[in-house]
């Protein structure tokens, strides 16, 4: 029985709790049948921060039937709606052999590299090729055949859980568990492209992590790097954002694709979202520690001359600190000065007779 795990390993990147979110490039259709393209993607990307490129490998005859009947062409509510469903994979399928030269730069910028295989070839494949990790899509999860035997591999797997049940992504990580010790994680998703963000619903995130003790992140089809910094700060430690050169370019995936300049917002923004969550701390930090001065103290505010007492109306709680804490009122008035008081004097125990 496979132990579940609170961290995976990709490459060299441990991805968990205490870990620096790792931000995923998806590239998936952006390629636009251009390998040069994809080789300037993999370095736009490592240059924006992101901690790794993620690729898709399929075929169409591996997808589906280049068939015209009804339930082969997409229906209406998608970017792709009317279109042959062959026809769509056929484009935006990337040519395997281009999958080394990839991973060498990828290798040189220093960014991680893998993919989602969609079948049983796909992920042999990849393993061929020195894949670090495999990716299941959302429409994938179900395929239980499909993620044993990717979990066969021995390699960690992305799970994607857009419109799964449960159940359904109970089974799984039940599957992967049993059929391979590389550990799983799991991203919340919302399939439709684009989401809607008020279909999110981000809290998700928190109950996977709490239901399946696994890494837990997103894979973001908004259109803005909103959804995914809330992600961050409800514990995601994996974001997955499709990513383009320019969304003129065109293609099955550009209308929902970040551009290299909001590629490297979001960046910014998991980035400052992680170091704005911190550690539980009270107390001053070494930013705020200065502003103590600027408390309120107990200061003299009218002329109390020596062996007279301290009434209420010659003290008053005021900023900045310097005096004793306001807390002391009670303790000082009606108490004997020691010392003439003039106003503007911090009090301190000294000032008073004991």
């Amino acid at each position: 029985m496979t132990v579940s795990t609170t961290t995976i390993t990709i490459g060299d990147r441990t991805i968990g709790a205490g870990a620096p979110t790792f931000v995923i490039a998806e590239v998936s259709a952006n390629h636009g049948g251009d390998l040069d393209r994809v080789l300037e993607m993999v370095r736009v990307a490592a240059a924006s921060g992101a901690d790794a490129v993620k690729l898709q490998t399929f075929t169409a005859d591996s997808m589906t039937l280049d068939l015209d009947l009804p339930h082969f062409v997409v229906g209406p509510g998608t970017p792709w709606s009317g279109r042959r469903l062959h026809d769509l994979y056929r484009e935006a399928a990337m040519p395997w052999e281009w999958y080394p030269e990839i991973a060498t730069v990828a290798d040189e910028v220093g960014i991680v590299l893998f993919s989602s295989p969609f079948d049983a070839r796909s992920v042999d494949f990849l393993v061929e090729q020195g894949a670090p990790a495999l990716k299941i899509a959302s429409f994938e999860l179900t395929d239980l055949p499909l993620i044993a035997h990717a979990a066969s591999t021995g390699l960690p797997l992305v799970i994607s859980t857009g419109m799964a049940t449960e159940s359904e992504i109970d089974d799984a990580v039940a599957t992967a568990r049993a059929a391979g010790d590389g550990g799983v994680a799991l991203l919340r998703c919302n399939s439709a492209y684009p989401s809607p963000p008020e279909d999110m619903d981000l809290r998700t995130i928190v109950d996977l992590g709490r239901r399946f003790a696994v890494p837990v992140g997103l894979s973001d089809h908004t259109l803005d790097d909103v959804s995914a910094t809330v992600a961050v700060a409800l514990g995601a430690c994996i974001v997955e954002k499709h990513f383009t050169l320019a969304r003129s370019h065109g293609g099955p995936d550009s209308t929902f694709s970040l551009e290299p300049d909001e590629l490297r917002g979001l960046v910014r923004s998991v980035r400052t979202a992680e170091a704005a969550l911190g550690t539980v701390r009270y107390g001053p930090s070494e930013s705020d520690r200065g502003s103590l001065a600027f408390r309120r103290s107990l200061y003299a505010v009218a002329p109390v001359r020596a062996g007279e007492v301290v009434t209420a109306q010659a003290v008053r709680s005021l900023r900045p600190a310097g005096g004793l804490e306001p807390r002391h009122l009670g303790g000082i008035v009606g108490r004997v000065a020691a010392r003439d008081l003039e106003p503007g004097h911090p009090l301190s125990w000294d000032d008073l007779v004991p």
